[in-house]
């Protein structure tokens, strides 16, 4: 597989429904499941698939993203050869709705065609999955396809192989053709290539908007979810964090929730995802909620349909309420304090 497939991860897609959590980072590193960022998912599959060299591709607000994955080293991808290699653009422009951005491709041109695999698995940075890439190359070969799509449920998961000949071909005459990335080559009636589908049947959510991103972590709570996701053999890595277990006081009551490293809780939490870091005071009731590392929470509080994004602090004895389908976000580094309470 090392020699055969080459991971490409195009970060430059910019989901205007998840702007709240975007607007300082990079959709690939928006947190997630507590202890993650959404690029692990793809990132650790490519690299259980026995994928040994990784290029990443963001393009907005990229500084988090870089420090998250560093040298590579959390996905054993810090090697002599190969390995992984981060390209970020040379020229900023309006957000690119598809994915796989050519022009941005093109800008390495000399990465592509230096690279020994003959294949390249070209995925989104946004989807929620844990894929064993091998049998969909196999199928692939086997087919005789030029270009394979990898489906969940009938549609797309932005995600596709092809040849890396075939790949450099699209790239140099993408002005000619008029693509701009995988998804016009796919959709267009203006070619020759034949085209396969293969149908994933595992669990697969693309992150696309809040009301998305909260539902998708409520379901992680399911047991049957999260065991379909997080599967035996196949890990999903992330940037280890040194912190101490979470504390939890007399006082502390936890349903159907998920607690990080390093918290201090002294409150109620219920059916919610509780990051790194975070501290949740006495008295203080959380439900269906998601909150990012190191936010801090005074006593008192009652929050329920809630996301608050990293280092978010609540002050004592505030109430914020949103309906399950309509969570709302507090945006990172805010105060939430008297002229805020809902």
């Amino acid at each position: 597989m090392k020699k055969r497939l080459l991971g490409v991860i195009d970060a430059t897609t910019y989901q205007e429904d998840l702007e709240e959590l975007i607007t300082d980072r990079s959709l690939a590193a928006v947190p997630f499941a507590g202890r993650y960022r959404l690029i692990d998912f793809i990132l650790s599959s490519m690299v259980n698939s026995g994928v040994k060299k990784v290029a990443v591709f963001p393009k907005f607000q990229y500084r988090s993203l870089m420090d998250h994955i560093g040298s590579g080293r959390n996905w054993d991808l810090n090697r002599k050869r190969d390995g992984i290699f981060l390209f970020p653009p040379q020229f900023l422009d309006r957000p690119n709705d598809g994915v796989g951005s050519f022009n941005q491709f093109a800008a390495n041109l000399g990465f592509f065609s230096r690279s020994s695999q003959e294949y390249v698995l070209i995925a989104n940075c946004f989807t929620v999955a844990n894929i064993d890439f091998r049998s969909i190359l196999k199928s692939h070969i086997a087919s005789n396809c030029d270009i394979t799509e990898i489906r969940s449920e009938g549609k797309s998961l932005e995600m596709y192989i092809v040849k890396t000949s075939l790949l450099i071909e699209l790239i140099e005459n993408r002005k000619e053709t008029g693509f701009t990335c995988m998804d016009d080559v796919v959709n267009s009636l203006n070619h020759n290539y034949k085209i396969c589908y293969y149908q994933y049947t595992g669990y697969a959510v693309m992150i696309d908007s809040v009301k998305k991103y909260h539902s998708t972590s409520m379901e992680l709570l399911q047991p049957s979810v999260w065991k379909g996701l997080f599967l035996k053999g196949q890990p999903i890595f992330t940037k280890v964090m040194d912190e101490p277990p979470t504390r939890y006081t007399q006082g502390a009551s936890i349903q159907n929730s998920m607690i990080a490293n390093g918290c201090q809780i002294e409150g109620k939490i219920e059916n919610s995802i509780i990051a790194r870091g975070v501290k949740v005071g006495k008295n203080t009731t959380i439900r269906n909620s998601v909150i990012l590392q190191k936010c801090q929470i005074g006593d008192n509080c009652e929050l329920d349909g809630v996301i608050l994004d990293k280092d978010v602090v609540i002050e004592a004895s505030r109430m914020i309420k949103a309906p399950f389908d309509a969570p709302i976000v507090i945006r990172n580094s805010t105060v939430q304090g008297a002229l805020m309470n809902s």
